[in-house]
C-alpha cells in the first residue's frame, strides 16, 4: 500500500511540473514520456496494476491523460 501511495505520490509530481504547459495534450504527451524514460518497468507496471484495480482518481488530470498512452 505505501509502495502504490509513493507511485501515486510520484506521479502527481511529474504531473505539477508539465501540468503548467499551455498546451494540455502535449503536456500528458511529455508526461508519459517522462514517465517511459526514467521510471523502472517494475514502477510502471505496478503504477499501471494499481490504477486497473483502484481507479485513477487521486491522480492529477495531465496524469490519468498520461496514464492512457502508457496501457
Amino acid at each position: 500500500m505505501e509502495h502504490n501511495n509513493n507511485l501515486i505520490k510520484m506521479a502527481n509530481d511529474i504531473g505539477a511540473f508539465f501540468e503548467a504547459m499551455p498546451d494540455q495534450q502535449q503536456a500528458a504527451k511529455d508526461a508519459a514520456s517522462h514517465i517511459q524514460k526514467f521510471w523502472e518497468s517494475r514502477m510502471q507496471k505496478a503504477l499501471l496494476a494499481y490504477i486497473k484495480t483502484d481507479g485513477d482518481g487521486q491522480l492529477k488530470p495531465v496524469m490519468r491523460e498520461a496514464i492512457k498512452s502508457l496501457n
